[in-house]
């Protein structure tokens, strides 16, 4: 499956963004997802993740009640609104697609897209 993350961009403290991930060349639908993101300097880490049917999902603690994920399997999509952001989300972001239930390892999956870049000023 390929995906394509955008939706990033430069924001204030305090704003929000909508990231979305559209997805081709295999049925999404059969493939957990999630979004990671890269600072610079630092390594990759989980941001969130959602089930198949987009039932269950996952995040990480800094973002919980800040950041939602969904997707819209009719539309081979997925999402992440991100509100209330802070100088410390900024980073560049990925999306991935896992054949696992739901995952927040990086290893745990399969396909990557290539990262969209959302910057967040004080």
């Amino acid at each position: 499956v390929q995906l394509q993350a955008s939706g990033g961009g430069l924001v204030q403290a305090g704003g929000s963004l909508r990231l979305s991930c559209a997805a081709s060349g295999r049925t999404f639908r059969t493939y957990a997802a999630g979004w990671f993101r890269q600072a610079p300097g630092k390594e990759r880490e989980f941001v969130a993740a959602i089930t198949r049917g987009g039932v269950g999902t996952s995040y990480r603690d800094s973002v919980k009640g800040r950041f939602t994920i969904s997707r819209d399997n009719a539309k081979d999509t997925m999402y992440l609104q991100m509100n209330s952001l802070k100088p410390e989300d900024t980073a560049v972001y990925y999306c991935a697609a896992s054949q696992e239930r739901i995952a927040e390892l990086a290893d745990m999956y399969d396909y990557w897209g290539q990262g969209t870049l959302v910057t967040v000023s004080s």
